[in-house]
């Protein structure tokens, strides 16, 4: 019990101290102006830094994410059919494929996929 408390102990120090040594060098001088500038090259900006993002990227990036998701429930599905009976994996993965299509089909009735309007 002493070695676990002094453990303990030995690791709050060690991770105080790295914490203090990283504050102290990751200080940011104040004096240097230009670098909080959005531009480094000396050209004043054209727009503001913060421009609103198009809704059509993030609409593309969330249909990514789901068919990437949609990789994860599938791949296992061959390693499961080896000792799992092969007909209920089959239509398990039918099942999933069959939503992500019927999904997709919906995005694209809806108009999500369009990139000119």
């Amino acid at each position: 019990m002493l070695t676990i408390m002094l453990m303990t102990i030995i690791a709050a120090m060690v991770s105080f101290i790295m914490l203090f040594g990283a504050f102290l060098l990751s200080e940011k001088s104040k004096k240097e102006r230009e670098k909080s500038t959005p531009f480094e090259c000396g050209f004043s900006p054209f727009k503001k830094a913060r421009s609103p993002f198009s809704l059509r990227f993030f609409m593309i990036t969330l249909i990514f994410l789901i068919f990437d998701i949609e990789l994860a429930l599938l791949l296992p599905l061959g390693v499961i059919s080896l000792s799992k009976s092969t007909s209920i994996v089959s239509s398990l993965g039918l099942v999933v494929a069959a939503i992500l299509v019927g999904g997709l089909l919906h995005e694209w009735y809806q108009g999500a996929l369009n990139w000119v309007k």
